[in-house]
């Protein structure tokens, strides 16, 4: 019999102490940020319709969807259809995103008119991995439901800029589009609109597979050279032009009503940007398509210099939450990728020093075990994090263990009988060597007095 892997699928991870500290750090910022900002916090369920899933991502994103086969007797009913398909099997799915889960929400309860919702939960993306690529990740949502005012959209990025900077990062941009922009671009470029999602998601690819790759795909599309050249010559960008400029020089290259709108739009975005923390940020970049098709207008993403991939991208979405119900509720949001921000942060040694494990390893020789733990409480109710060594064993092996990794303990407290009828104990600091006995009542005061110097 082969022996099992101990190894997660491919995609997934594991998360052990110190990677689960540096999570938590980062999630307890975005929190602290969004909520500064007035948004509140929803979750939904890790499981959804595949009616509600599918068709909003369009057809590479439902590719990716996990689907869930039917259960039991369902399943049994569905395998016995003659000529059965993969559409037949399957009625549910992993959650792709945070944001048609949203739209669902909006749709179904009695909410604020302006919601302002921000959602913090793992998605899931049959996706090829690569670095700070998974297919279980979390995401990081801060959307706007109920108007149609740039307010809303300088709100969304104002809070993402904010996240950033207080998580250290000073150089990153966010790249700012609209999909009428983009619409005009292509009429401008003589493509075809049924072919316009397929330029689209080729455009996407141009910084990762560049000029050359993304004229192979616009061919393979069906696209003709000359229409793709044109659409190339719009999308080429100063990555050094202000925005405001860079605006004005498509308006001069673009006659197109709907286009020249949209730039005013952006144009409206980035003056309402000024005094924001996400003033400095912006960059017009006529690139940017975004993949998914449920985007209306304005779009975003989070770029960082030697990261290929984003920080984080959303957008415009006015038509989304209409699909679930009879009304249109227009809508807006920005994604941060919890995941590649992880990356980053630990590859630039951006973190903080985390409080992990025991700070004092709690030894005893000759002490009653319920003593011992009865002092372990109140050191813990003193602010003291605190391991209680398990077994009986001399005081050498004790304080040894408080040195070996996943613990790495700085100080130790000892127990005997006579510092447990004197409610005394003994306290060493491991790094400096220095030892003294005092109340265990007192034992707090000095370890906060080691730790701060």
């Amino acid at each position: 019999m082969s022996k099992a892997s101990t190894k997660p699928p491919s995609g997934m991870r594991d998360f052990l102490p110190a990677e689960l500290a540096r999570r938590a750090h980062v999630i307890d910022v975005v929190r602290r940020v969004y909520g500064s900002y007035g948004f509140v916090p929803i979750e939904t369920p890790t499981i959804e319709n595949l009616s509600t899933l599918l068709g909003k991502y369009g057809d590479e994103g439902d590719q990716l969807l996990y689907r869930l086969l039917h259960r039991r007797d369902n399943l049994t009913r569905a395998l016995a259809i003659e000529g059965v398909g993969e559409a037949d099997l399957a009625d549910q799915g992993l959650r792709y995103d945070l944001t048609v889960p949203l739209a669902r929400v909006v749709a179904n309860y009695d909410l604020p008119k302006y919601f302002k919702r921000y959602q913090i939960q793992p998605v899931w993306r049959a996706d090829r991995p690569g670095r700070g690529r998974f297919r279980e990740f979390y995401q990081c949502d801060v959307d706007i439901t109920g108007t149609t005012s740039a307010i809303a959209e300088a709100e969304v990025c104002a809070a993402v800029a904010e996240v950033l900077h207080q998580l250290g990062f000073a150089e990153f941009e966010i790249r700012l589009n609209h999909r009428e922009v983009l619409r005009a671009m292509i009429r401008a470029s003589a493509i075809d609109a049924a072919l316009e999602g397929s330029a689209l998601v080729a455009i996407d690819k141009l910084d990762k597979i560049g000029p050359e790759g993304v004229r192979g795909e616009l061919a393979e599309r069906g696209i003709a050279p000359e229409s793709a050249e044109r659409l190339l010559a719009f999308v080429a960008a100063d990555p050094d032009a202000e925005p405001l400029p860079a605006l004005a020089d498509l308006r001069g290259r673009l006659a197109d009503e709907r286009g020249q709108a949209a730039l005013d739009e952006l144009s409206a975005l980035i003056e309402l940007c000024a005094g924001t923390p996400a003033a400095a940020h912006l960059r017009f970049a006529p690139d940017l398509a975004r993949g998914l098709s449920y985007y209306t207008g304005a779009i975003f993403e989070i770029a960082v210099p030697d990261l290929a991939s984003s920080l984080g991208g959303g957008g415009r979405y006015d038509d989304l939450v209409g699909m679930f119900g009879k009304k249109k509720v227009p809508a807006v949001g920005f994604s941060l990728g919890l995941e590649r921000i992880l990356v980053v942060m630990e590859e630039r040694g951006m973190f903080p020093p985390l409080a992990l494990g025991p700070e004092l390893l709690l030894c005893w020789l000759d002490a009653a075990p319920a003593a011992v733990l009865a002092v372990a409480a109140k050191l813990r109710a003193q602010g003291v994090r605190v391991e209680v060594f398990p077994e009986k064993a001399k005081l050498g092996k004790q304080l040894g263990y408080a040195d070996t990794p996943g613990v790495k303990a700085p100080y130790a407290g000892i127990l005997g009988r006579e510092e447990i009828d004197a409610a005394m104990i003994t306290l060493k600091n491991l790094a400096s060597g220095a030892q003294v006995r005092v109340p265990v009542a007192e034992a707090g005061a000095l370890i906060a007095t080691w730790r701060e110097g």
